[in-house]
């Protein structure tokens, strides 16, 4: 699978897939509960104030963490370079001006574009025409 740096076309591939799994962005500073949490995590970010999870619905709920904003996940199908610029811009820029909050998770194949759950099929037909504009 090549990857694409070319910051047009990125976008006009980017093919966003919303998830049906309901996440939730979670933290503790307890060593023991972030343990017990890191296998259900689909990610897992230590910062100074404690370690941040992003986990299922079932998961988050079952160990006790505040389920306050659940989220949708919108993965972009396209196998972005990690060194590729303005896709990250792209999609945030887009969704701001629908007043669509969202979080972005690079990870090595593809980008994942986290939005309210609430807001997810909005998000997904504005990154298609946002796609559909870079053709």
């Amino acid at each position: 699978m090549d990857k694409i740096r070319d910051t047009q076309d990125m976008i006009k591939v980017m093919a966003p897939v919303r998830d049906p799994e309901t996440w939730h962005f979670c933290t503790t500073d307890d060593r023991e509960l972030a343990e017990r949490a890191h296998p259900h995590a689909l990610a897992v970010f230590g910062e100074e104030e404690g370690t941040s999870l992003i986990l299922p619905d079932e998961a988050a709920r079952d160990l006790g963490f505040a389920v306050e904003m659940p989220m949708s996940r919108i993965t972009l199908s396209v196998h972005s370079a990690l060194d590729g610029v303005g896709l990250t811009a792209a999609v945030a820029t887009a969704l701001a001006g629908a007043h669509i909050p969202c979080n972005v998770v690079a990870a090595y194949y593809h980008d994942h574009v986290f939005v309210p759950e609430e807001l997810a099929e909005d998000a997904v037909a504005i990154l298609r025409d946002v796609a559909r504009g870079a053709e």
